[in-house]
C-alpha cells in the first residue's frame, strides 16, 4: 500500500506550512482555518502578517534562525496573529533543511492552545483560558475596562486575574508582562 504524502498534508490534524525565506510557499487546510484564511490567500505570503507585530516577527525571526541553525528544530507557545486582527495563543515547532542559511528551507506545524480541552505544560500554556483571554487583550494594548467590558466581566475581576499574571511571570508591571508574552 503506498502512502499519498500530498493527501497527509493537505489533511493533517495540525496546521502545516513550508516556508522559504519566511515566505509560505505551501499550508494545508488547518493552517489556513487556524489563522481564518484560505490557501490560496496564504501561498505566497510572508510570515510577517502572522505576528503580532514587525517587531516580534524580526526578534523572533533571529532567535529562531539561531536555535534552528544549531539543532534544526524549533517548538515555542506564543501570541500570533489571525488574518481577521484576532490574537490568539498557538503552539508552534518547525524543522530547517537547511541550517547553514535557517529560515531558506522550514517546515512548520501550530496547534492552537486558545481552543478548550488543547493540553500542554509549557509556562504559557498553563495559563487557565480565562488567562489566556485576558493576557490576550492586554496585548492588544487594551486597559482594564475595555477588557472587562470586552469579556464581559467586572474590572476589578480583571485586576485579580492581571495580578495573578504577574505573579506567575514573576514581573511588576503588565508592559513587561506583554513583553515576555511576546518574546519568550
Amino acid at each position: 500500500m503506498e502512502v499519498d504524502y500530498q493527501q497527509a498534508f493537505e489533511n493533517s490534524p495540525v496546521g502545516q506550512a513550508i516556508g522559504r525565506d519566511r515566505v509560505i510557499i505551501a499550508c494545508n487546510r488547518m493552517f489556513a482555518t487556524i489563522f481564518r484564511s484560505t490557501i490560496a490567500e496564504m501561498v505566497g505570503q510572508t510570515f510577517v502578517q502572522l505576528y503580532p507585530t514587525q517587531t516580534d516577527y524580526e526578534k523572533t525571526g533571529r532567535r529562531v534562525g539561531s536555535r534552528l541553525s544549531e539543532t534544526l528544530s524549533y517548538s515555542d507557545d506564543r501570541v500570533m496573529r489571525r488574518m481577521n486582527g484576532d490574537l490568539f495563543w498557538v503552539k508552534v515547532s518547525g524543522f530547517t533543511y537547511t541550517p547553514q542559511d535557517a529560515h531558506a528551507h522550514t517546515l512548520w506545524a501550530f496547534s492552537e492552545l486558545s481552543k478548550p480541552g488543547v493540553e500542554g505544560q509549557s509556562l504559557r500554556s498553563s495559563l487557565t483560558g480565562r488567562e489566556r483571554d485576558i493576557a490576550t487583550l492586554l496585548i492588544e494594548g487594551k486597559t482594564g475596562k475595555e477588557v472587562a467590558k470586552a469579556l464581559g466581566i467586572s474590572p476589578r475581576t480583571v485586576d485579580i486575574y492581571r495580578t495573578r499574571l504577574l505573579r506567575k511571570y514573576n514581573v511588576a508591571h503588565t508592559s513587561e508582562l506583554i513583553t515576555l508574552l511576546l518574546t519568550v
